[in-house]
């Protein structure tokens, strides 16, 4: 992604810590939850990588077919999970964001992180206004949770509902400034 280093830095600390509660979060005893945070581990360790600036790493030509393939099975194996709950295509949305934007870098000059003004405007303006709306969405969501969870039975690390979306949430504001950025 291109941008000021600073703001790419900060994008890579959101996602690489965001990524890292994902992985305490499988601690969960749900399996439903553990793999949810599995695939937003993923996600979240993606993104980092993604973001680093240019002026540091210029990922290998390579690189961006590679991520267009692992977001695309994390894509295919979110469709499949789709037929237990709905929720899931979210992380279908995500993927399929992941797997558009990896291939836009693919297709930018000199395959660098960094040229900017490539994509599919409409595309890229529909993605921005899914993930601003699940951002304000997700937002809202997490005030009550935040509230209610200190009154009630505690719960084990993985299985605390205020972090899974506030997982969520941060990984969506990422996705717009990603999306921006693009």
């Amino acid at each position: 992604m291109h941008g000021p280093a600073s703001s790419g830095w900060l994008l890579v600390a959101l996602c690489a810590v965001t990524g890292a509660s994902c992985l305490a979060r499988m601690r969960s005893g749900a399996e439903e939850q553990r793999s949810a945070a599995g695939g937003e581990a993923l996600m979240g360790f993606g993104m980092a990588a993604m973001a680093v600036p240019a002026a540091v790493f210029t990922p290998p030509s390579w690189a961006w077919p590679v991520y267009a393939a692992v977001f695309g099975a994390a894509g295919v194996h979110a469709l499949w999970a789709a037929r237990t709950g709905t929720h899931h295509l979210h992380h279908l949305v995500g993927a399929a964001a992941m797997v558009y934007m990896s291939l836009v870098m693919a297709g930018s000059p000199g395959h660098a992180h960094g040229q900017g003004g490539s994509g599919v405007p409409l595309l890229t303006g529909a993605l921005l206004l899914y993930f601003a709306a699940y951002v304000l969405l997700a937002g809202v969501r997490l005030v009550p949770v935040a509230a209610v969870a200190g009154a009630g039975v505690r719960a084990g690390w993985g299985d605390r509902p205020e972090l899974a979306r506030a997982c969520r949430l941060s990984m969506g504001i990422a996705m717009v400034a990603m999306l921006l950025t693009l």
